[in-house]
C-alpha cells in the first residue's frame, strides 16, 4: 500500500494522492459488456466505469485509447451494451482475457451472442438488458482515459426485470438478482433492496 496519513482519533485516514485512490477501498458499480465492430468480426469488452449520462437516453463508459474498444467505437460510430446476469459471470469474465497474436480475444468465440438490430455489433444472449447506441461524443483528457457517450437508439429488457405497477420493486429484484462489480477485483449479487427514504417534497 502507498503511504497514507495516520488514523486520527475520529477514525479518518487521509489517502495519499501520489497514486490513484480507487484501489484503497471497494466501490460498487454495474458490470457491462461493450460491443463494437472490429475488422471483419466483433468484440465484447467488460467495463465497470459505465453508467447513464443524465436523465435522458444517453449512456457512457470510460475507456482508454490503448484499447481497441475506444478505436472501434470511434471508427464505427456506435456500440452496444449488455447487462449480464449473475449466472453469466464466468462467460463475462472470458471477454477480459488477453488477445491472441491475431488480435482476437481469447474465449470471445465461446460467448453466446446475437446480432444487434440497429448498430453494427453483437449483444450477449440472455443478458437482462440490451442497449444499442450511436456515438454522440468522446471526451478525452482524464489522464490516460476517455469518456465515450452514446445516444441510445434501441433498448430491450427481459420482461421479468421490468418494473410494474402490479408488483413491488423489491419483488422484481428478488426474482431477478443484479450483478454488481466491486472494484478492485470482487463481485456481488444483489437480491434484496429497500425503498430509499426521499423527503416528501423531493424532486430531481
Amino acid at each position: 500500500m502507498h503511504g497514507d496519513g495516520e488514523s486520527g482519533d475520529n477514525g479518518w485516514v487521509e489517502i495519499a494522492l501520489d497514486h490513484p485512490i480507487w484501489e484503497r477501498f471497494f466501490l460498487p458499480s454495474a458490470l457491462v459488456l461493450i460491443g463494437t465492430k472490429e475488422g471483419e468480426g466483433f468484440d465484447l469488452a467488460p467495463k465497470h466505469m459505465a453508467m447513464p449520462i443524465g436523465w435522458e437516453n444517453y449512456f457512457g463508459f470510460v475507456c482508454t485509447p490503448r484499447h481497441s474498444t475506444y478505436h472501434n467505437a470511434r471508427r464505427e460510430g456506435g456500440f452496444t451494451v449488455s447487462f449480464p446476469r449473475p449466472s453469466q459471470l464466468v462467460v463475462t469474465s472470458l471477454a477480459a482475457q488477453p488477445r491472441e497474436a491475431t488480435g482476437e480475444t481469447r474465449g470471445i468465440a465461446a460467448l453466446p451472442t446475437e446480432p444487434a438490430k440497429l448498430v453494427e455489433g453483437v449483444l450477449l444472449s440472455d443478458a437482462y438488458l440490451h442497449l444499442e447506441c450511436e456515438l454522440n461524443r468522446v471526451v478525452d483528457g482524464f489522464g490516460s482515459n476517455s469518456l465515450l457517450i452514446g445516444s441510445i437508439l434501441r433498448a430491450e429488457a427481459r420482461s421479468e426485470v421490468l418494473r410494474s405497477s402490479k408488483e413491488y420493486d423489491a419483488g422484481v429484484i428478488e426474482r431477478s438478482p443484479l450483478l454488481v462489480y466491486l472494484h478492485p477485483g470482487r463481485f456481488g449479487e444483489i437480491t434484496e433492496s429497500k425503498a430509499f427514504p426521499f423527503p416528501a417534497d423531493f424532486s430531481r
